[in-house]
Order: structure tokens, then C-alpha cells, then sequence
């Protein structure tokens, strides 16, 4: 598998830097994990939106979702799509409620909304734990504690497999979802203290303790916010699992 960072910054852009999203790709298919602010600009300088197999959206707040309006609207109105050479419709997985709110993000007004359902851009396959398949890559997800529904992925394929944590407090089934992994892509929004709200996001600490106690390969770190001190979150998951990094937007890793 190969992973593309197309965006990483927490919970809003930073300068010059998009919200969370994410290309991973296998035997020539393209997956898009999360399509926050952003994200859609930095998927066009490494390949053509039409060329997107399929779409995971971890959960539906706007730094994760936000650009999937402006897909909607490339998908919809470009003059020369690539249809029928690419479907039409292109696979969309996400939390159950995902074809209301995301309509009612691209549709301004109700007038708008009573015709506008997305269902002549997106095929929507709700989220759920038994694994499924995505093209070649066989997939979990699995519910993690955050304020919204919002779920964690397990992505395998050739006998390499890819965790990601999306947005979540530290949680029983972030065990399950990082054992032995190869790679975890972890959120780590903040740094350690007792006055962090509790189940929202990760601190470094918790990320590296999380790598650590699952046997993970390799932890990258993502999703940390503009204002926080990248730095000594990075410093703090190392002190749990020496060797983390810090995703970079526009890396690419070999998983």
C-alpha cells in the first residue's frame, strides 16, 4: 500500500495547510480517506478527482468532510467528465447519516434541499464493524469516542495492514484496532493534561503509549492542530514509542 498525506492539519486549515486527507492506493486503486478543507486542491496536484475509486469519511465534521461539497460540484458540472470510460457514481462510505448532512452542506437553502440528495454523484454504503471490501483492500471499521459518530480503520491488503485512529479520545477499541499493525496513523491534536476535554482527541502521549502497547511498526502522527506545538507532541510519542514522526502534507509512505 502507499500513502499520500494530502492534508493533516487539526481540526481547521493552517497557513498553507489543508484539513485532514488522505490517498491510499494498491494495485492501481485509489482510495480517499477523508476529504477535509482543502484537500481537494492538494488531490489535484497529484491526480485527477475523477481518478478517485472510492471515498472514506471517518465521520462528518467539516475539517474531514468539508471539501466533498466542492467534488460534488467537479462531479456534477465539469464540461468533459470521463463518463462511461470511470462510473459515474462514485462509492462513498461514511457514517449512516452521511447522505442528509452532506446534502444539506452542499444545498444553501430548503428549496434546494427537497431536490438535492447526492445520490446522482455518490453510491453511499453506510459504515459498519463486520469487515468489508473496498477494491482490493479489505476493511474494518470500528466505533471510537468522539462527540459525533466516528469511527477508526483497519485497511489490509497483501498481508500489510494500515490503521488509522480518525478523531477519538483514548477508547477500549483503539486496542482492536492498532494491534500489530504495520502502521498507525494516529491522531495526536494536543498535548497531554488532565484538562483536556475527555473524548474528543489524543494527546502525543496517548498516541505513543497507544503504539507502544499494541506492537505497532511505525506511528505517524497527524491531525495536529495550527496551534499546538508539533514539536512537543512529537516529543511526547516518542517518549512512548521512540521513532514516531510527524506526517508532513504531501509525504508519501510505503506501508
Amino acid at each position: 500500500m502507499r500513502l499520500t498525506i494530502l492534508g493533516c492539519s487539526g481540526s481547521i486549515p493552517g497557513p498553507n495547510a489543508a484539513a485532514s486527507g488522505y490517498l491510499i492506493e494498491a494495485e492501481g486503486f485509489l482510495l480517499g480517506l477523508e476529504l477535509g478543507n482543502g484537500t481537494l486542491a492538494q488531490l489535484q496536484a497529484v491526480a485527477d478527482p475523477f481518478d478517485l475509486d472510492a471515498l472514506v469519511l471517518t465521520h462528518l465534521h467539516p475539517d474531514h468532510c468539508a471539501d466533498v461539497s466542492a467534488l460534488t460540484v467537479l462531479r456534477r458540472y465539469h464540461p468533459a467528465p470521463p463518463y462511461p470510460a470511470r462510473p459515474r457514481l462514485l462509492p462513498l462510505y461514511a457514517p449512516p447519516d452521511a447522505p442528509v448532512r452532506l446534502a444539506n452542506a452542499y444545498a444553501p437553502n430548503e428549496t434546494e434541499r427537497a431536490t438535492t440528495d447526492l445520490s446522482d454523484v455518490y453510491d453511499f454504503h453506510p459504515l459498519r464493524p463486520e469487515p468489508f471490501r473496498i477494491g482490493p483492500f479489505e476493511v474494518v471499521a470500528v466505533e471510537v469516542d468522539h462527540p459525533t459518530p466516528a469511527y477508526g480503520l483497519r485497511i489490509s491488503y497483501g498481508g500489510r495492514i494500515l490503521a488509522f485512529t480518525g478523531d477519538t479520545g483514548p477508547c477500549a477499541a483503539l486496542n482492536e484496532l492498532a494491534d500489530g499493525v504495520d502502521l498507525l496513523l494516529a491522531e495526536a491534536s494536543w498535548t497531554d493534561s488532565a484538562e483536556r476535554p475527555a473524548g474528543v482527541h489524543l494527546s502525543g502521549k496517548q498516541a505513543g503509549e497507544l503504539a507502544r502497547a499494541a506492537g505497532v511498526g511505525r506511528l505517524l502522527l497527524t491531525h495536529i492542530a495550527p496551534w499546538t506545538d508539533a514539536g512537543a507532541v512529537l516529543a511526547e510519542a516518542s517518549a512512548g514509542f521512540p521513532g514516531a514522526e510527524v506526517v508532513k502534507q504531501g509525504a508519501v509512505y510505503d506501508v
